[in-house]
């Protein structure tokens, strides 16, 4: 009886354990506390220090929207770009300028990615890895405009229909890039690289006329070489 009655005193001890330690949070708030705080002279967050965007910047909302007369902020008013970027982007009820901040937040990642590695930035936008960046650049950070035209002429990783014929850039670092290009009937009519890559080489690949689907896998996004 002695036995039986501390073994369930064990797995009741045990069960406290576990209903407390669930009870008591999953450890988000000391992880969020740990996290680096960009200076305090920085107008905008950093979006590694963002636990939650508000809304995604390239989505428009399905519902009602502020009217571009009531996209005024708590306080300070609004530069004519970013009513721009604004207008139709707001949903009813919520401040404009948790809006306008994502897209801040887009203009950064990109601003920063380009200052070390142009071709990172490009194809950052490409694989679609920083939300918004078309609308984000267009009104608010414009001077990015050469990084969105780079990437408005390639296309991401994996399969593409009917692609231009031409020389394309992969945008990796990977030696495991490889790629191949067949025609209507399911032919190869092109593939590589002819040899394995080597760190730092430059892959290409030379997709010909008539290419019905371009495939490739471990390239990360493709330009025009």
């Amino acid at each position: 009886m002695y036995r039986r009655s501390a073994a369930a005193a064990v797995l009741l001890a045990a069960a406290l354990t576990l209903t407390a330690c669930s009870s008591g949070g999953d450890g988000k708030a000391d992880a969020e506390a740990a996290k680096p705080k960009p200076p305090a002279a920085s107008s905008v967050p950093d979006p590694a220090d963002a636990s939650a965007a508000p809304v995604s910047p390239d989505a428009k909302p399905t519902g009602p929207v502020l009217p571009d007369a009531k996209l005024t902020p708590k306080t300070g008013s609004f530069k004519a770009n970013e009513k721009q970027y604004l207008s139709g982007r707001v949903p009813e009820k919520m401040d404009p300028a948790a809006v306008l901040q994502t897209g801040q937040e887009s203009c950064q990642r990109v601003e920063r990615t380009a200052k070390r590695d142009k071709d990172a930035a490009t194809g950052a936008i490409v694989a679609g890895e920083i939300p918004g960046a078309k609308d984000a650049i267009t009104y608010l950070c414009p001077e990015q405009k050469p990084i969105l035209d780079a990437a408005s002429k390639g296309f991401a990783d994996g399969t593409r229909q009917s692609p231009a014929a031409g020389t394309y850039r992969a945008l990796t670092q990977a030696t495991t890039c490889t790629w191949e290009a067949k025609g209507k009937d399911g032919a190869v009519l092109a593939s590589g690289p002819e040899s394995p890559a080597k760190p730092g080489d430059k892959i290409t690949a030379a997709i010909p006329a008539g290419t019905a689907t371009f495939t490739s896998a471990g390239c990360y996004a493709w330009i025009p070489a």
